[in-house]
């Protein structure tokens, strides 16, 4: 059969230089804001010509930030993109805010080249944004939100955000270890190595090298990628890009460590605390903003080589930390993370050296200069959280000028649960503002069904209910059980 099949099947795979070649140019693209419409010819042409294509993969984000995906027969893709419509009320945090049908508009730049042995052959995946049933932009998709403010920022000042998030996770034994927490009650380590240290053909060394090769590919401009402190633990980094570029990166990072460990008989989950006792995941953000090539956060004569413009970015942030709170970290689990007792960043402050501030400004130089963000969970939404982010540097309200200096080295601490985060964030006018009223209510509710289900408080053991019911973990059918 499988001689016949090799016949009769002739799909597209192209080898990781050159996918890593097509997939760099087109993010080249991207980042030089070339005409979409150009671009969009571009894509339909290869599409038609390329006989080896047999479906394309269109992606979008929800309100939590799940990623949810369907593949379109590539002809009926090139012949139906002005309807691509989709039942809106089978996504969480889709229900309520408009009725059953949505649809989905191509997002043609944000188009990828796939490794065939992680995917399959003969797929692309685009991204895509949701649109309401009259064709508007639909509240709900952050993404589309983060784009259009991005350029709009562009269009108006020519500013630019840039960032590059720091995503760990760990790696454990057996496929679908999270969907049967249920079952187990533990995650089982893959290595206790620790920090740094791997044998170059260890189970947790081996999966990073493929993902890693994988990300490449994709053109995601990999730097470094490691070990971390927790046993199992791992960080791979890739290059700061344009806020939309980086948030499809999150995902697809994400979804290459997920497949890449199933494909090896394992799991990898981005919980931030799925083991209680080590270290957790973080998601540290690293951001700067840039006008004509000029990175407005460095100065060298300010404060740790950072500009006016990047401490009061800064001292916005660390006066609306606690109302922004729950966008940072959305999930029960995400507070476990925050225990002081494993260099956890809980307290709202900033510094050059302390691994517990929410905020730390790394040294740089006039191309690196940046502010990193600590207090960011890896199951955040992405496009949510660099939005809110975006907006509270450069819109929310100013401490007391008096106090500025004080708030960013006093000692105060993030919210320790999510209920004390969900009140906080509930009763936020300007968290309303940021998020829409519509989308914040029921951003609300989702997070409020969660923690009802979870015990309140957290304990030292990780409860079975805060990973069932956790976003992320894939389980719909028992979701439906309650």
């Amino acid at each position: 059969m499988e001689g016949v099949d090799g016949k009769l099947r002739d799909f597209l795979e192209i080898p990781y230089d050159r996918l890593e070649e097509m997939n760099l140019e087109a993010k080249h693209q991207r980042l030089e804001r070339v005409d979409p419409s150009q671009i969009e010819e571009e894509r339909r042409k290869y599409l038609t010509d390329e006989k080896r294509v047999k479906a394309v993969t269109v992606c979008f984000s929800d309100l939590e930030g799940r990623l949810h995906m369907l593949d379109y027969d590539k002809k009926f893709l090139l012949r139906s993109t002005d309807n691509l419509t989709f039942d809106g009320s089978s996504i969480r945090g889709f229900t309520g805010i408009a009725e059953s049908d949505l649809k989905l508009m191509i997002d043609w730049p944000a188009f990828y080249w796939l490794p065939a042995d992680i995917f399959g052959p003969g797929k692309v995946i685009v991204f895509g944004e949701v649109r309401s049933q009259d064709a508007s932009p639909y509240a709900a998709d952050f993404r589309s939100r983060l784009r259009r403010h991005t350029e709009e920022m562009y269009r108006n000042d020519r500013m630019v955000m840039n960032v590059a998030p720091e995503i760990e996770g760990f790696l454990f034994k057996g496929t679908d270890a999270e969907s049967h927490y249920y079952k187990t009650g533990k995650f089982e380590f893959i290595s206790t190595g620790g920090y740094y240290n791997a044998l170059p053909q260890d189970p947790l060394r081996q999966f990073m090298d493929r993902a890693a090769e994988a990300q490449r590919a994709l053109g995601l401009s990999n730097e470094k990628d490691h070990p971390e402190v927790a046993p199992s633990q791992f960080e791979m980094n890739f290059a700061f890009s344009d806020a939309v570029v980086a948030a499809d990166q999150v995902h697809l990072y994400k979804l290459i460590c997920r497949q890449v460990a199933r494909n090896l008989g394992m799991t990898v989950s981005f919980l931030p605390k799925p083991v209680a006792g080590v270290n957790g995941n973080g998601m540290h953000c690293n951001i700067s903003l840039n006008r004509g090539g000029k990175n407005l956060f460095f100065d060298s004569g300010g404060e740790h080589r950072l500009s006016t413009e990047a401490w009061t970015f800064v001292d916005r942030i660390l006066n609306n930390a606690v109302d922004i709170c729950l966008v940072l970290n959305p999930s029960v689990n995400a507070y476990r993370r925050l225990d002081p007792n494993f260099e956890a960043p809980n307290q709202i402050k900033a510094s050059a050296t302390n691994r517990a501030a929410m905020i730390r400004a790394p040294l740089g130089n006039e191309r690196s200069a940046r502010i990193e963000f600590r207090s960011c969970a890896p199951d955040a939404n992405p496009y949510m959280l660099f939005y809110t982010l975006l907006r509270t540097g450069l819109e929310g309200e100013l401490p007391d000028p008096a106090d500025a200096e004080g708030k960013r080295s006093r000692t105060r601490f993030l919210p320790d649960n999510i209920h004390d985060a969900i009140r906080l964030a509930k009763t936020s006018r300007f968290t309303v503002e940021i998020l829409g009223e519509e989308c914040h209510g029921k951003y609300i509710e989702l997070k409020q069904t969660a923690a009802d289900r979870c015990p309140k408080a957290l304990g030292t053991r990780v409860k079975r209910s805060e990973v069932i019911f956790h976003h992320e973990v894939t389980n719909q059918w028992l979701w439906r059980m309650f």
